[in-house]
């Protein structure tokens, strides 16, 4: 049981840090005229995606302005979500696998 919460917490955690990414790549895309908000599809996917990363960048963007223009929260925020995938998840799960099976 301790293991599938592990992968399912560590898989959740993945699909975080590569919406934290296309909703980089997007904005950047928007900001040059590339891709354009005004098409239905392309706003609906930067939509859902500003909606998942934006309670998790909020709190980084309250301590952290951009620095000349360029928003460094969603690479501290992967940083930060990485740690915990890699140093936390196992800590906390290790002791419960032999309790939970």
């Amino acid at each position: 049981m301790a293991s599938f919460l592990y992968f399912i917490l560590d898989a959740i955690l993945g699909l975080v840090i590569w919406a934290i990414i296309i909703n980089a790549i997007i904005s950047w895309l928007v900001a040059f005229d590339v891709i354009n908000l005004r098409n239905r599809i392309v706003y609906s996917i930067a939509h859902f995606l500003d909606a998942v990363t934006r309670p998790i960048l909020r709190p980084f963007q309250r301590f952290i302005p951009p620095l000349g223009g360029v928003d460094v929260t969603p690479i501290l925020a992967m940083l930060v979500i990485q740690g915990v995938r890699m140093y936390l998840l196992p800590m906390i799960f290790g002791p419960l696998r032999p309790v939970l099976g």
